[in-house]
C-alpha cells in the first residue's frame, strides 16, 4: 500500500487539520505528518501545490488526493476497517456521522468568534449573537451521547466523532464558555487522550503567529 501523507496547517490554529490527524493517530493508522504553516498574509502558496482547493488538510495516498476533514476520515476508515474510527453499532454510526456533519456545516457563530488557539491564555471574551446557542447545542450532543454510551467518550471509546469535536474542547476551555460538570468531564477525557496531548505539545512548540486568529 502507498504511504499516507497528511498535510496540515499550524497545529496551534488549524482546527480542521486537527480532526483527521487526531482520528488517524488515535486509530493507530500509520501516516506521515507534514506541517505547511499559515505564514503568508494571503495564505501559503504551497497549499495550491498540494491541494486542489488550496487549503489544508489534504491527504495524499499515492496519486489519490483527498481533501476536507470528514472525507479524509471516511477514506481512511475504508482502508483500515479494523481501526474502529466509527462506532461498531449501525445506529451509533449513523448518529456519529450525523453529529460529525453537524459539526462540519454548523456552529459558525462559535467558530467565527472563538478560533482555536491552543497557546492562548484562558480568558473570556464578549460573545456575538449565536455563540450561546451553538454552545448549548454542542453540550446537548455531548450530554446525550455520553449518557447513552456510558462514556467517557461520545460512543464509549474514542471515535471519529470525538475527533470532529476536539477543537471545540479547546474553544470551550480557552474562552471559558462552559461550567457544567458533565461537559467538563467529557473535555477532560478528550484532553487526556494521548493523541490530543501529542498534538497539543507540538502546537505549544510552534512560533508562528496568525494575528486574525488571536481573538
Amino acid at each position: 500500500m502507498a504511504k499516507l501523507v497528511l498535510y496540515v496547517g499550524n497545529k496551534n490554529y488549524s482546527s480542521w487539520s486537527l480532526r483527521p490527524w487526531l482520528a488517524l493517530t488515535a486509530g493507530g493508522i500509520p501516516f506521515e505528518d507534514v506541517v505547511v504553516p499559515f505564514d503568508f498574509a494571503a495564505g501559503n502558496p504551497r497549499f495550491h501545490e498540494i491541494s486542489p482547493t488550496g487549503r489544508v488538510p489534504v491527504l495524499h495516498h499515492g496519486e489519490i488526493r483527498i481533501w476536507e476533514s470528514l472525507a479524509i476520515i471516511e477514506y481512511v476508515a475504508e482502508l483500515f476497517p479494523d481501526a474502529g474510527l466509527w462506532p461498531d453499532d449501525r445506529a451509533d454510526r449513523a448518529r456519529a456521522r450525523s453529529y460529525s456533519m453537524e459539526m462540519l456545516s454548523g456552529f459558525r457563530a462559535l467558530r467565527g468568534a472563538c478560533p482555536m488557539n491552543i497557546r492562548r491564555p484562558r480568558k473570556a471574551i464578549a460573545l456575538p449573537d449565536g455563540v450561546v446557542e451553538d454552545v448549548a447545542r454542542i453540550e446537548t450532543i455531548w450530554r446525550e451521547s455520553v449518557a447513552r454510551s456510558g462514556g467517557p467518550f461520545l460512543f464509549g471509546r474514542f471515535t471519529a466523532a470525538d475527533a470532529m469535536f476536539a477543537p471545540v474542547v479547546n474553544r470551550f476551555e480557552t474562552y471559558e464558555l462552559v461550567a457544567d460538570p458533565a461537559t467538563l468531564a467529557y473535555m477532560d477525557a478528550v484532553k487526556a487522550h494521548p493523541a490530543f496531548r501529542q498534538w497539543e505539545e507540538a502546537a505549544r512548540a510552534e512560533t508562528w503567529i496568525v494575528p486574525e486568529d488571536e481573538a
